[in-house]
């Protein structure tokens, strides 16, 4: 009797840890779900952490593509709240963005594939606002502006590459 209600129990405890596990999601260059073989990128379950999940997305050859905290871990439908960090399949950083509740607010940049800074700007919820720059691979700046409530104003400058 007692090695039934073991063994029983043993079950029950599998049964339940394989409904309540998720498996790793596949999804194909447009983020739609697929199958590993038709991958890109994939998702491992996310970590819970708070009152919301770290996620860490990842390119099909182990790189990590994506990682942040989202106050929800279903596809499509996160909140992100904090640093997010997206990286270039070379394992560099590609963009570097700051959210509240699910909206880019904070500083945000954007780098080429080599590492070197492409663009830099802030959000205020969700809109352009303040001094935007974008720069040339070889570190000058390209263009320079601002912006008011996603909008441009004033005067916005453009450089050329071999001047500064």
């Amino acid at each position: 009797m007692k090695t039934s209600t073991l063994i029983l129990l043993m079950f029950v405890g599998f049964l339940t840890y394989n409904v309540t596990a998720q498996e790793t999601i596949w999804f194909d260059a447009n983020w739609k779900e697929t199958n590993k073989e038709n991958a890109e990128y994939y998702r491992p379950t996310p970590k819970k952490q708070d009152n919301g999940f770290w996620i860490i997305d990842y390119y099909k050859n182990g790189n990590v593509q994506m990682e942040g905290f989202s106050k929800t871990n279903v596809p499509h439908e996160e909140k992100f709240d904090g640093l997010v960090l997206y990286y270039h399949k070379n394992g560099k950083p590609f963009h570097k963005a700051n959210y509240k509740n699910g909206v880019l607010d904070g500083v945000r940049k954007v780098f080429y594939e080599s590492g070197d800074l492409k663009e830099q700007g802030k959000y205020k919820e969700g809109k352009r606002d303040g001094i935007w720059k974008t720069f040339y691979k070889n570190g000058k700046i390209e263009t320079k502006g601002k912006y008011r409530n996603g909008e441009k104003v004033g005067v916005w400058k453009t450089f050329y590459k071999n001047v500064y």
